[in-house]
């Protein structure tokens, strides 16, 4: 199959549910897609963590989703109790949060279009000291998160409450055919969006496995999640755009 990425195994370490669409695009590309969560969602369930938020949605001015989980799992838990309110804003951090909540109905999505982080967000007319200021803020995440956002809002002037509707936890993962294809010289390139991912793929390898991946190419879509690489001496780093077209425009930049 030929393609930019021909002959190019690529790991693609997102949670399971979000990863499909980008080793797609890979495996359209030429190459093939090395499936290696190192995050796995775990959705809260449990009716009366939403109940509390969701007799008082009608009373926030906006609600911001900080990933897709956010959206998909604080929709679903909120959607069980009530309709959303017509006028209440939604906002989101990066583009796939953005189409997540396209692809449930909301047409005007406050996000950046650039950046990508909390910085970018904070950076935007909507969320100014003079608009924010006596407005309610509902963060929807998954356990604790960055912090940033929250107190820079409250800050401001803003009352700001979260809903938890997912966890993030490292999964079990066998890392010997990660590390064959490490050793063997046939993984071309890794990729990890969150910093707590390479948290995870440290622990999932231990000290030798870091020392087999440190020669190949991690792409990281944030200056921070390469500063992690770097602290597990991960040192090939390769910044790229958030996104699954700047990824792949990235990949075949270097490889072509």
């Amino acid at each position: 199959m030929g393609g930019a990425l021909a002959g190019r195994t690529i790991a693609v370490t997102r949670p399971a549910a979000q990863a499909e669409a980008l080793c797609r695009a890979i495996e359209e590309a030429g190459g093939r897609a090395f499936r290696f969560p190192l995050l796995e969602i775990v959705p809260v369930t449990d009716p009366a963590v939403f109940a509390p938020v969701a007799a008082r949605l009608d009373t926030f001015d906006i609600a911001f989703f900080v990933s897709p989980n956010a959206v998909e799992h604080g929709l679903a838990g909120l959607h069980q109790i009530r309709p959303w309110p017509p006028g209440l804003r939604v906002a989101a951090v990066g583009q796939g949060s953005t189409r997540a909540l396209g692809a449930r109905g909301f047409v005007e999505v406050i996000a950046p279009v650039k950046g990508f982080d909390s910085e970018a967000v904070l950076a935007l007319p909507a969320f100014a000291p003079e608009a924010v200021h006596g407005r309610a803020v509902l963060v929807v995440r998954g356990g604790a998160g960055r912090e940033l956002l929250g107190e820079t809002l409250a800050a401001r002037g803003a009352r700001v409450e979260y809903l938890s509707c997912y966890h993030r936890r490292c999964p079990a993962a066998d890392p010997a055919p990660l590390l064959e294809l490490a050793a063997g010289g046939k993984l071309d390139a890794l990729s990890i969006t969150t910093s707590e991912g390479v948290d995870h793929l440290a622990r999932i390898v231990g000290g030798e496995g870091l020392a087999c991946l440190s020669a190949v190419p991690i792409f990281v879509s944030h200056s921070r999640i390469a500063a992690r690489c770097h602290l597990h001496g991960l040192k090939k780093t390769i910044a790229a755009e958030a996104g699954n077209d700047a990824l792949l425009y990235a990949l075949t930049a270097f490889f072509g």
